[in-house]
């Protein structure tokens, strides 16, 4: 018997995006399961960290919600102070 181009899948929790994406927020980064397309990379800072200028980007990035203290938080997607941005 010979096998020949056998893969494992991981499962996990968590819905994905209409591109087949999501946001893995222990990895801190965006994947695709079977998506031929690329996900929107997101506009980096001088240190590095992950900036979404609106919530509409992080959406499309799929990475909201954004719990304060997560990479891409920030104050001005959070608008009532919650710490839960771009819900």
């Amino acid at each position: 018997m010979t096998l020949v181009g056998a893969s494992i899948a991981e499962a996990h929790p968590g819905g994905l995006a209409a591109d087949g994406c999501h946001f893995d927020r222990r990895a801190g980064v965006r994947h695709c399961h079977g998506s031929r397309t690329q996900p929107p990379a997101p506009t980096t800072s001088r240190s590095g960290d992950v900036y979404y200028p609106n919530c509409a980007a992080a959406r499309a990035a799929g990475a909201a919600p954004i719990y304060r203290g997560q990479p891409g938080y920030g104050r001005h997607l959070d608008r009532d102070g919650d710490g839960k941005a771009c819900e």
